[in-house]
């Protein structure tokens, strides 16, 4: 099997190998402290996290930031314990890297099941703010497969707020039911309210002034309607990925022979790498943040990260602190066979499966520079972000049955003795 131009013999079938890697990170997640043979960064037993506790899941706590971020205004109050941090970080073993180059990864996919992914660090301080506000719905916006989307719909309904969503999708579907698939099959079955736009009027209108007008509608009905951007991506959400920061760290402190150079990362609302970049530039890890765009170009994220890095008086300028490359390709959402095959490639060889709008693009595009520029690369500690949306590969479904792995009916002899009752089928 070729993973551009690498040579990979493990053809384990796909969900088998994502399953041990997941249990092996469910096991660093447990206490596995230091780097073990395995290469898995565990978690110290120093950590405390609010969802070993009994009742520390969705709890609300005042929030204390890093000694390194306590000039940032404005700073958050309080958050929600949302999610399973801190998340573990373990060597990844990609082929064909430059000499001396190593990839480990950090397992955001693995902070929850229904709420997943980095969407989950920045709902712990959109959510708090929406409580204190006295809210009782949340709206927000995204692609009609948003993990944004899905992992809002199931914090809302955690903490007993409605969730309203406007969700864009093609002119000849906006007047169809949507389906069930992915990420629409938790929205729908958490009751989250659906409303559909098409990506022309997405275009011509614009994210804010849609939520704006339902949140009119709501406000005439009574209701007290909080407005989450897309993505949660605003100044207020970008703690999210700076306390991220924080975890790496600590992580970093209790494993003394592993030090980053460079963090990577898909970038498709511009809330993670703000946060990334601003965490990294101050704290001890001063790693280079290198984000990969999945929709729009680098200069629109640039200009996006800026506003948010403004939002909390940071000073620094996002040129300095972050490199953007474009990664999108077809466009969001949107997959060659190329990349399909890649994402099912990587996962045959590693276990990890990457989703295929964000993390599969980024990926792509980290190896195919590798390739092109090794020297860039070489003797380099690399951590990868990886930030969820699993579910998304259902909506893929039709484009990868030709690349999954093969089955086949099981061979049975006439001599293989039959009497029935013999097997149990509970």
């Amino acid at each position: 099997m070729a993973l551009l131009g690498m040579t990979v013999t493990s053809t384990l079938p796909l969900l088998c190998r994502f399953a041990a890697v997941r249990h092996l990170s469910l096991v660093a997640a447990a206490g596995m402290a230091g780097v073990t043979a395995t290469g898995v960064v565990g978690v110290p037993s120093t950590f405390s996290s609010a969802t070993a506790q009994i009742g520390g899941f969705l709890s609300k706590k005042p929030y204390a930031p890093p000694a390194w971020a306590t000039h940032l205004s404005p700073m958050p109050s309080h958050t929600f314990s949302l999610g399973h941090f801190p998340t573990p970080i373990h060597k990844w073993n990609l082929p064909n890297l430059p000499e001396g180059t190593e990839v480990w990864i950090k397992r955001d996919d693995l902070s929850g099941m229904q709420l997943s992914g980095n969407k989950v660090r920045k709902l712990e301080f959109l959510m708090a703010d929406a409580v204190a506000q006295g809210a009782d719905c949340v709206i927000t916006v995204g692609g009609i497969q948003s993990n944004h989307c899905r992992a809002t719909a199931v914090a809302a309904k955690y903490l007993n707020l409605d969730c309203y969503l406007i969700l864009r999708t093609s002119k000849l579907l906006v007047d169809k039911d949507p389906g069930l698939v992915g990420n629409l099959l938790v929205e729908r079955l958490v009751g989250a309210h659906i409303d559909l736009v098409s990506k022309e009027e997405y275009g011509k209108i614009g994210s804010v002034a849609l939520a704006d007008l339902l949140k009119k509608r709501l406000l005439e009905e009574g209701r007290k309607p909080y407005v989450i951007p897309v993505g949660g991506s605003n100044s207020l959400g970008t703690w999210g990925y700076i306390e991220a920061i924080r975890e790496i760290e600590q992580q970093i402190q209790q494993s003394a022979n592993v030090q980053f150079d460079d963090i990577v990362v898909a970038c498709g609302s511009g809330g993670t790498i703000a946060g990334l970049a601003l965490g990294s530039r101050l704290s001890s890890l001063n790693t280079k943040v290198h984000a990969f765009s999945v929709c729009d170009d680098p200069e629109y994220f640039y200009d996006y990260a800026q506003g948010l890095i403004d939002g909390l008086n940071s000073g620094l300028d996002s040129h300095d602190i972050v490199s953007i490359e474009n990664a999108k390709g077809l466009g969001y959402a949107m997959n060659t066979a190329e990349e399909l095959k890649f994402v099912k490639d990587i996962a045959a060889a590693t276990g990890i499966v990457l989703d295929p709008v964000y993390s599969g693009k980024a990926v792509y595009g980290l190896l195919k520079d590798m390739a092109g520029n090794p020297a860039k690369w070489k003797g380099r500690k690399v951590l990868f972000i990886h930030t969820g949306g699993l579910l998304g590969l259902y909506d893929k479904a039709d484009q990868l049955s030709s690349l999954a792995g093969s089955w086949r009916r099981m061979d049975l002899e006439d001599s293989v003795p039959r009497k029935d009752g013999t097997g149990k089928m509970f």
